[in-house]
């Protein structure tokens, strides 16, 4: 079952992989990576959305035999944000839930990462660039980032 879940987890984030850098929105963060990913699921779930998901990349490349730095992804939604979108376009449901990456980057620094929603969805035909449930997923994903980061 873990490598079913894995699976399909790579499959979603491979999606995000096209984003260019400037789309991928970063936060500085005091904390190392579990304890800055520990806040942002307090801050996710306080604010009343789901957790879906809290996988460990770096986890995953050791079980593998591989090393990479400390790596978490965290895959949550809440349906009041995210069915709208689907609803203008069914194919947002490929980009959805929200997606947060808590990483170390080579100097040893946290960053929380995150792909700006407008650009996400901005190929899909039923999705405006003024649409309301964007702006809201950006300015929770500002939030949200921002408590865990400890600003």
């Amino acid at each position: 079952m873990k490598r079913i879940l894995a699976g399909a987890i790579m499959a979603v984030m491979a999606q995000g992989a096209q984003a260019s850098e400037d789309d991928i929105l970063r936060v500085a963060a005091g904390k190392g990576v579990a304890a800055t990913m520990d806040a942002l699921v307090e801050a996710v779930e306080g604010a009343g959305a789901t957790v879906f998901a809290r996988v460990d990349h770096a986890d995953g490349a050791q079980e593998a035999g591989m090393e990479l730095a400390a790596s978490q992804l965290l895959i949550f939604g809440n349906p009041k944000l995210g069915t709208p979108a689907m609803q203008d376009d069914a194919l947002a449901g490929l980009y959805l839930p929200l997606k947060v990456l808590v990483y170390e980057d080579a100097e040893g620094r946290t960053w929380l990462a995150y792909e700006d929603p407008e650009e996400t969805l901005e190929d899909l035909d039923g999705i405006s660039d003024d649409a309301a449930y964007i702006a809201k997923m950006r300015g929770a994903l500002d939030k949200l980032t921002g408590a865990a980061a400890g600003g």
